[in-house]
């Protein structure tokens, strides 16, 4: 290793000023720095290593012709720092010779030159040093407090601090840029520059012409040169009321009883808050509310009904107001009692606002029309019910019809029981009040059973007679009475009249039997033969045998015979 003597040292910075040995690299290189932060100066774009060269040195333009030096580094020897001005204590060098330069400010916009001794050559390496700031966020003020349509208004200032280069400031409808049209844009942009840090400050002034549909629209402005946005503002829109509408406000469907609500509203920004109300033959201004109620409304409540600005009367508004009634009259009503034979008029009378459906039911049976009773009769009898509607609104009536008068005993009937030992009787009869039934049987105990429904009673009596009889069935209320007879024959004769007839039969069909085997002798004799016995057959009645039933036409005929018999003999 070979230390430079002193000597040598001066005699290399006179060769270095002498302009006939120093070669200077083509062309500036430049390099761009942010505002604050360190800046490395490469030297010869940083391919110089400071082990390799005799000596390596730094200095600044420092204007006027002049430079100024700020460290030497000579081979195998430590770094010089040799700066005495504003550079003193913010530079240094790194390994590849380039200089790094703390705490960059725009003073630091100059030519740095790197000057490299290499054996007979020397050569300089100037670059050009350029400082950029980012501004402090953007922020929009001085803004309008509300904005007024079709009038040219400042809607605020957006401001881009302390900047280098100066920001370019664009403004955002919806995200949207605006530019300037001198009619409903315009913008006013100012620069400031720092006298000390040198720092540009911009400012632009939007004024603006609003329209309605600006209300929600979101106002910013942003620097694309530098990549901020400041924060969306919206504004308050203000314009006089050009419209308004009256709504009616109150349950589907409105009905008598029910409160109604106007309302007024205006397009107005910001809204009236005081209106004149319209109503039937009278006029009614409110005060800092947009609405009139309407209480325990009627009929007569509807109509037509306006509201208007009490500042503009001439802009009115109108809307009619529909109050549905339905009123039902039922004639008669409640319970009614009628004798049988009567008539009686039902008269529906209905009172609506609409069109109406009528429907009837007699003891929950839809009817298909209104019930006329030109002549009573107990099956009259019942519960009548009307339902009239009219949309969702309905109202019910009813009548309960009771048909009184004297009970008539409608049939008067004899039946075989199923076990064949007793007989059931059966009154049917109809009469309002309920009638009292009796019946008169010769020394019997009998079993009785009986229903009233509608005016129409049915008693059952079940009898054992033992002989012949002729019984009476009597049904009493207290408007009269009626009574009908019946003969009901004793089962005893009847089983003997049919065991002497089954016996007939038997004889009969042996007779038959006997002309089938004849008949197989002659033809022509049987044919007629056969065709007597099956005359004779059916003039006797056709009866099975002994221990089966005869049918109950055969057995009514044969007992209707037995008793004619029994009442010749009674005579």
């Amino acid at each position: 290793m070979h230390l430079l003597s002193s000597s040598f040292i001066v005699l290399l910075f006179l060769l270095l000023s002498s302009s006939s040995l120093l070669r200077t690299v083509s062309g500036l290189d430049a390099v761009l720095g942010q505002y604050g932060e360190t800046l490395e100066i490469p030297c010869n774009n940083g391919v110089v290593k400071a082990d390799d060269v005799l000596l390596i040195k730094w200095k600044y333009d420092k204007g006027e012709g002049l430079s100024g030096d700020l460290l030497v580094k000579q081979k195998d020897q430590n770094l010089s720092i040799i700066a005495t001005d504003e550079y003193m204590g913010r530079v240094n060098m790194a390994s590849n010779a380039s200089l790094l330069l703390s705490s960059s400010t725009l003073r630091d916009q100059r030519t740095f030159t790197c000057m490299v001794v290499a054996g007979a050559d020397i050569a300089e390496y100037p670059v050009n040093v350029l400082i950029s700031k980012t501004p402090a966020a953007l922020e929009i003020s001085d803004k309008a407090e509300e904005l007024e349509i079709g009038k040219v208004m400042k809607l605020g200032t957006c401001v881009a601090k302390d900047a280098n280069p100066a920001a370019n400031i664009t403004w955002l409808k919806n995200n949207k840029p605006l530019e300037s049209d001198s009619k409903r844009v315009s913008v006013v942009v100012s620069e400031q520059v720092d006298p000390l840090s040198g720092l540009f400050t911009t400012s632009s002034t939007l004024k603006y012409s609003a329209e309605k549909e600006d209300a929600d629209a979101e106002f910013s402005c942003t620097s694309e040169s530098v990549g901020q946005r400041s924060s969306a503002v919206t504004f308050t829109i203000t314009y006089s009321t050009e419209n308004i509408v009256l709504e009616v406000l109150s349950q589907d469907p409105l009905v008598e009883g029910d409160n109604v609500t106007l309302k007024c509203i205006a397009d107005g920004n910001p809204p009236p808050t005081s209106f004149t109300f319209h109503l039937k033959g009278e006029t009614v201004k409110v005060e800092n509310t947009d609405t009139f109620t309407i209480i325990n409304v009627s009929r007569e409540t509807s109509g037509e009904y306006r509201c208007s600005l009490i500042d503009k009367p001439e802009l009115q508004a109108s809307e009619n107001v529909l109050v549905h009634y339905l009123d039902v009259t039922l004639n008669p009503s409640g319970n009614v009692v009628k004798k049988a034979g009567e008539d009686m008029n039902v008269s529906l009378l209905i009172e609506a606002s609409g069109e109406t459906v009528v429907s009837w039911t007699k003891d929950k049976i839809k009817l298909d029309k209104e019930p006329e009773f030109t002549t009573l009769t107990f099956s009259h009898s019942g519960l009548y019910e009307s339902k009239v509607t009219m949309g969702q609104l309905s109202r019910d009536a009813s009548f309960q019809l009771r048909v009184q008068g004297a009970p008539v005993i409608t049939q008067l009937s004899k039946q075989r029981g199923e076990d064949g030992q007793h007989k059931v009787l059966t009154c049917e009869a109809e009469g309002f009040p309920e009638p009292a039934v009796s019946w008169s049987i010769n020394g019997s105990s009998p079993e009785e059973q009986s229903s009233f429904i509608d005016g129409k009673i049915s008693h059952r009596l079940t009898v054992v007679p033992s002989v012949n009889l002729t019984v009476f069935c009597t049904v009493v209320n207290e408007f009269g009475s009626d009574s009908k007879s019946i003969i009901v024959s004793s089962l005893f004769v009847v089983e003997v009249r049919m065991d002497k007839q089954d016996q007939s039969e038997d004889r009969g069909q042996m007779k038959m039997a006997v002309g089938v085997v004849v008949g197989l002798l002659l033809a022509t004799m049987v044919v007629a033969l056969i065709y007597g016995i099956y005359v004779k057959k059916s003039k006797q009645g056709s009866w099975k045998t002994g221990e089966e039933n005869c049918s109950s036409e055969e057995e009514k005929k044969l007992e209707e015979k037995v008793e004619e018999s029994s009442e010749k003999a009674e005579v």
